[in-house]
């Protein structure tokens, strides 16, 4: 999916939500548990209840893998699923990739190729020819970590150099001579609040993913406020806000409830948009 066909998805919509499909066994409702693959049927239901409120998917690769081979035919399943029924939507897999020049190459193949997705999460500090791999699609997104929501995140991004720049302005400036605001995307933890003034300083036209808005108290006003571009520039995640808002047989209905009532909320941040 390029640059244009997300933006008309996000204003078409009113939405620019995206689901994190962070699937985990314990917390699934018990009666799925008897299902072939609990996870893959887990995922159908969520995915079906909510995809009118959405405009992308999340999955996070470690919910899958600690399952083994089980888990990884799951998340192909749910891959196939999307490709196959939502095409229109944008699908990220969060894994957080990233290592010498080869093996990202590797990476790139699988992600890119053999599971045509539209974007993976990328670690950015090994450097350029660590990243460079992953560009080498037409229509596909690197999304690179720049400053997360985790409280470890002050141990190296917020660190400055003897001029007072912090290494994630640092990560956000030097990657834009690798990609641009057609193949690059950042992580912007939501719980960063006004922060988000100073990512937008260095990248004042690139989408960000943003995860942390709902169970891990980010405020969309806040990332609305100071991270908001005219063609949006935000895919906001939630994961356990939605997907496990109810335990009950309910779930997928509880799961659509939740995911209309943020998209509510993008909808009148949108409306503030001068287009």
């Amino acid at each position: 999916m390029n640059r244009q066909e997300l933006v008309k998805e996000i204003f078409d919509k009113k939405s620019f939500l995206c689901v994190g499909l962070d699937t985990d066994l314990k917390k699934v409702p018990t009666h799925l548990l008897n299902e072939e693959d609990p996870i893959f049927a887990f995922n159908k239901a969520i995915i079906d209840a909510t995809a009118d409120y959405c405009v992308a998917y999340k999955p996070n690769l470690a919910f899958y893998e600690a399952f083994g081979v089980k888990g990884i035919m799951a998340f192909e399943k749910t891959i196939d699923y999307l490709n196959k029924h939502y095409p229109h939507h944008f699908v990220i897999a969060d894994a957080k990739r990233g290592d010498i020049g080869n093996t990202s190459a590797m990476y790139a193949r699988t992600f890119f190729e053999e599971y045509n997705l539209d974007a993976l999460t990328v670690a950015p500090y090994m450097g350029e020819d660590s990243v460079k791999p992953f560009l080498g699609y037409e229509d596909k997104w690197v999304i690179l970590l720049a400053l997360t929501s985790n409280k470890g995140s002050l141990d190296f991004q917020m660190t400055e150099d003897k001029d007072g720049e912090r290494l994630f302005e640092k990560v956000l400036k030097k990657s834009q001579e690798w990609g641009d605001d057609t193949n690059m995307m950042y992580v912007v933890g939501a719980t960063q609040g006004e922060m988000f003034k100073d990512i937008r300083k260095c990248a004042p036209t690139h989408f960000l993913l943003v995860p942390g808005v709902g169970a891990q108290g980010g405020s969309l006003q806040d990332v609305c406020k100071y991270g908001m571009t005219a063609d949006c520039g935000l895919l906001v995640n939630s994961s356990r806000g939605i997907i496990y808002a109810s335990q009950g047989e309910d779930f997928a209905e509880v799961a659509a409830q939740k995911a209309h009532e943020l998209q509510q909320e993008m909808a009148a941040e949108l409306e503030r948009i001068e287009r």
